[in-house]
């Protein structure tokens, strides 16, 4: 039983944490020139851990309880994906100034840490699935939530660990700036899609 959990809530969280979003947009583009990947795989993991033990602990309840939160984050998290959005969409028209991008050291750890956490702790969905996960982790029972919690904590460390690390291999392809083109180019309409999606989906 406990075993069948913890597979139970790793496959949920690989379903969940797999779907196309910005922050793994934008970990795939620092994986794939391999700049600061180690410190952004640990920050999107722990992220979850903490966020998804909350949820397991009830505090997800707060979330719902205080709806002016998920209007402050679907506002400020809106307003950054679609600013963050054009950028990749200006970079992507500019084959000179996506190449100096993805080539030159332009962007340190802090300034990467600190939009990797934005593109995270930002997207007001993310707390709902969090409410949703921690929901389906207490229907088990006091005891046996903790093994559904340890299945999706591990979800989240392989998901990412494989996406920051697995798309290093990709370099080659992206030795030529017409392929840096394309991927800001996807990655401008994920950003903007969903940015605009949060202001007006409400």
């Amino acid at each position: 039983m406990p075993l069948s959990l913890a597979v139970a809530g790793l496959l949920t969280g690989w379903a969940l944490i797999a779907a196309v979003g910005a922050q793994n947009a934008y970990l795939l583009r620092q994986g794939i020139v391999r700049r600061h990947v180690g410190p952004l795989v640990a920050l999107c993991a722990l992220s979850d851990v903490v966020l998804i033990l909350a949820a397991v602990l009830g505090i997800g309840a707060l979330v719902e309880a205080w709806p002016p939160f998920l209007q402050v984050a679907r506002w400020g998290g809106g307003a950054f994906l679609v600013a963050y959005g054009l950028l990749a969409a200006r970079r992507a028209l500019r084959e000179e100034e996506s190449l100096r991008a993805a080539t030159t050291a332009d962007r340190g750890l802090g300034p990467a840490l600190a939009t990797m956490a934005a593109l995270t702790w930002l997207n007001p969905h993310l707390y709902l699935d969090m409410v949703v996960l921690g929901a389906i982790a207490n229907s088990h029972g006091p005891g046996d939530r903790w093994w559904y919690y340890a299945g999706l904590v591990v979800a989240s460390v392989t998901w990412f660990t494989a996406l920051g690390y697995g798309s290093g291999r990709l370099q080659p392809l992206f030795a030529r700036p017409r392929a840096w083109q394309v991927l800001d180019a996807l990655i401008a309409v994920v950003m903007v899609s969903l940015g605009v999606g949060l202001v007006l989906g409400g």
